[in-house]
């Protein structure tokens, strides 16, 4: 009876834990599809249907271990690969990360007029008309309406977006600057009050907004705060059957260009911005190839990735290794050496960057005033802002942050090596250095080289260490340059999808994510398959 107690209470909370599920990814679909991100409310429906389908039913007991495993792996590996491989065929840039709808809204409302130069400025002062109704306040469908006035020449009018009404001088009310403040109520003709000091804020999207009529074809006037207004006149105009645009003064006619942009027929260096999203296919590739603006700094960039990785594995293994032997044997104080030597990696890494960072500060840094009392002068290296002495910088820190990692599983493999082994070398009149080169090191090197592997990948893509003590740098901005001395893959990625001077290209930065990918899994696979460690679980 217990058991059937205890089988009836697992079963009530597996239906409620589902019950619970179900119901979060419900909401979540729900509120994607009203969002308009209908792929992610697709993937939650079918999250939805499998979740019920494993869990309520016998169709596969092995599936109710795995299926949680497989949707996160799904919503957090598959799909970010999968994103960003589609948005590496795009021209997604700076000026092209609307979609075209967007674009041609924003090109019509903000390229399709301008101010017209040479014309008057004329006075503003807002307020209610309604010329139908005579009392413009207790009206509901009451407009706004503009006291427009231009005193040198006496002229005077209301403007709203559908009516122009010239006035004459002797309706008018100046204050005591010979502004006009208010007009006389002759007939509902005249109709018009002026705005309170709150209405000016609660209306302030409205008349921004408002194409105010004007009395010169092809014009209209608009609001330049609250006491200006200006003459528009129309610059382009817009063709749907065509999709074109046509410049009114040039006669230039831009078309969609199939890149993301309307680019002058006659011109294609000329175009129109914003422009939208659009695949482009391969080009971010061959860009990474045949541009030299691309091209150069991403070689040499590539360059100083693997030098990194590879100097940081080696360098790291050597301390640690080196260390894990000296500490193997019983010396006094054993644990207390071991204590402080793992304080590098217990510590937060960011928290030691930054100290890092202080410490390596050109002018009031901790190392430039130790070298000072050691040389017995003061010295003022730049640490960080010259490029051989940043790179130097880089690897030493990332070898203080990451040789207690080696030194752990250096020690751990070292007292899993059987003793026997190398006593029997000893007793084969084998010296410790030949033991060592013979026997220890052949079979840490069995053991440790995953690891070595993924240190390689992880710091591959360090964007920790370079974006916290360098951000890159030193790098020569007013040159153009786009990599910095110290930039590795994933820090010169996050610098052109996220360029803080404006100019970001996410399309590029995704074709880049791409090779960083390819190459990571490249070296890694070959390394393992070199290394035979699969073998033992086949």
């Amino acid at each position: 009876m217990r058991l059937l107690k205890g089988v009836r209470i697992a079963v009530i909370l597996k239906i409620i834990l589902v019950t619970i599920t179900l119901t979060v990814l419900g909401f979540l679909m729900q509120a994607s599809l009203l969002a308009g991100d209908v792929q992610i409310g697709i993937f939650f429906g079918i999250s939805m249907v499998l979740i019920a389908l494993v869990y309520f039913t016998k169709i596969s007991i092995p599936m109710k271990f795995f299926l949680p495993g497989i949707l996160l792996l799904a919503t957090f590996v598959i799909t970010p690969i999968i994103y960003t491989i589609s948005m590496s065929g795009y021209q997604y840039r700076t000026g092209n990360v609307l979609s075209k709808p967007e674009a041609l809204e924003m090109l019509q409302k903000s390229d399709a007029f301008a101010q017209v130069p040479g014309e008057k400025q004329f006075d503003l002062k807002l307020g209610w008309c309604d010329e139908e109704y005579g009392d413009a306040k207790d009206v509901a469908n009451a407009k706004v309406c503009a006291l427009v006035s231009y005193y040198p020449d006496d002229i005077y009018f209301l403007s709203t977006a559908t009516t122009f009404t010239p006035l004459p001088k002797d309706r008018i009310v100046f204050n005591v600057l010979g502004i006009p403040t208010d007009v006389t109520k002759v007939g509902a003709k005249y109709t018009w009050e002026p705005f309170y000091d709150d209405e000016y804020a609660t209306f302030d999207k409205t008349t921004a907004s408002t194409r105010f009529k004007y009395n010169q074809p092809n014009t209209f006037l608009r609001a330049e705060g609250y006491s200006v207004m200006a003459v528009y006149a129309a610059r382009i105009t817009y063709d749907a059957k065509t999709d074109a645009f046509t410049d009114i003064k040039t006669g230039a006619v831009y078309k969609d260009n199939g890149r993301g942009n309307y680019a002058n027929t006659e011109d294609p260096a000329d175009m129109k911005y914003p422009g939208w999203r659009e695949i482009i296919g391969l080009e971010n590739f061959i860009d990474l190839v045949n541009n030299p603006s691309v091209r150069e700094p991403l070689i040499a960039v590539f360059i100083w990735t693997i030098i990194f990785a590879v100097t940081t594995v080696i360098t790291q293994y050597a301390l640690g290794l080196l260390i894990a032997l000296t500490l193997n044997h019983k010396i006094r104080g054993r644990w207390v050496y071991r204590s402080i030597l793992i304080l590098p990696y217990a510590m937060p890494s960011i928290m030691s960057i930054l100290i890092w960072g202080g410490m390596l500060n050109t002018d009031f840094g901790a190392v430039n005033n130790l070298i000072s009392l050691i040389v017995g002068q003061p010295v003022s290296f730049n640490w960080l802002g010259e490029p051989t002495l940043a790179k130097i910088s880089v690897l030493l820190v990332n070898l203080w942050l990451g040789f207690p990692y080696f030194y752990l599983i250096s020690t751990g493999a070292l007292q899993a090596i059987p003793q026997e082994l190398t006593e029997a070398a000893s007793i084969d009149g084998a010296t410790g250095g030949q033991a060592f080169r013979k026997i220890t090191f052949p079979l840490l090197q069995q053991m440790l080289l995953p690891l070595l592997i993924a240190s390689f990948a992880f710091n591959f893509n360090n964007f920790n260490l370079i974006y916290l003590l360098t951000g890159g740098g030193p790098r020569d901005t007013l040159a153009g340059d786009s990599a910095g001395a110290t930039d590795i893959l994933i820090s010169y990625t996050y610098n052109l999808a996220f360029n803080t001077g404006g100019n970001q290209n996410f399309g590029l930065a995704s074709a880049v994510s791409i090779v960083i990918f390819v190459t990571v899994a490249a070296i890694s696979l070959y390394g393992i398959r070199r290394s035979k460690v699969l073998e033992s679980f086949t």
